[in-house]
């Protein structure tokens, strides 16, 4: 795995990194001047463990060339970890009520919806179980109650699912719905509206639904039109 970790970059990433290695893979190449996290024959393999907006640049440069893979993980699971005020050595382990789901992919996606509709790139959304390891920093996080993230660990991939074609967005669109609203995509999958937003936002941009009107001060919306290509791959093996 010699290259792996060549460059400064968290335990979360770099786990996702070796996780993903087969062999033959080269790590840390620079391509069109960008250093890429893993090279795969004609396919461009980048991680992502924050919002994506902040490497639109990279991935629009890219895409004119070459084949790109996004990988962007989501928390399905969380444990959170705190070193005590007054003992370093002592830690508190508990688990975080929130669990994420597939539909949270587009809290950090809303920045590149447009490059989504590239055929050079596909994005590997990854359901992984982490641990995230705190200490306390004062009273200036007084948001989080003094404790800020030291770091985010990597404890199991739980499963992943690939989205490389339109049809396979379509698992966005509940079928009763013709046309919908951010409100009717919200009650009908059970997200916060927030999310169905930004959620009707990519879509409308990547081409798959299209804005027909208002109802009332909503926007509507309906799908393009009925995909005919075969459905996202899923589960855990590489």
């Amino acid at each position: 795995m010699s290259g792996i970790g060549l460059l400064n970059e968290g335990p979360l990433h770099a786990a996702l990194k070796l996780w993903y290695a087969q062999p033959g893979d080269r790590f840390e190449v620079t391509v069109e001047g960008f250093v890429v996290d893993i090279v795969r024959d004609d396919l461009l393999l980048e991680i992502q463990t924050g919002n994506c907006g902040s490497i639109k640049w990279k991935l629009a440069n890219l895409v004119r060339s070459h084949r790109v893979r996004l990988i962007y993980p989501i928390t399905q699971e969380k444990w959170i970890a705190r070193r005590a005020k007054d003992d370093p050595d002592r830690v508190a382990r508990r688990k975080s009520p929130k669990k994420g789901r597939l539909e949270d992919m587009f809290w950090g996606i809303v920045g590149i919806p447009q490059l989504l509709s590239n055929p050079n790139l596909s994005l590997e959304v990854v359901l992984i179980r982490e641990e995230e390891a705190r200490r306390y920093v004062g009273k200036r996080r007084w948001r989080t109650r003094g404790w800020g993230v030291e770091e985010r660990r990597l404890l199991e991939v739980v499963e992943k699912r690939v989205f490389a074609q339109s049809s396979d967005w379509l698992v966005f669109l509940p079928a009763a719905l013709e046309s919908f609203t951010s409100r009717d995509l919200a009650e009908a999958m059970g997200i916060p509206r927030e999310l169905a937003q930004k959620m009707a936002y990519c879509l409308r941009h990547m081409g798959i639904v299209e804005m027909i009107g208002r109802q009332g001060r909503a926007n509507l919306y309906r799908p393009v039109a009925k995909q005919c290509s075969g459905p996202a791959t899923a589960g855990s093996k590489r």
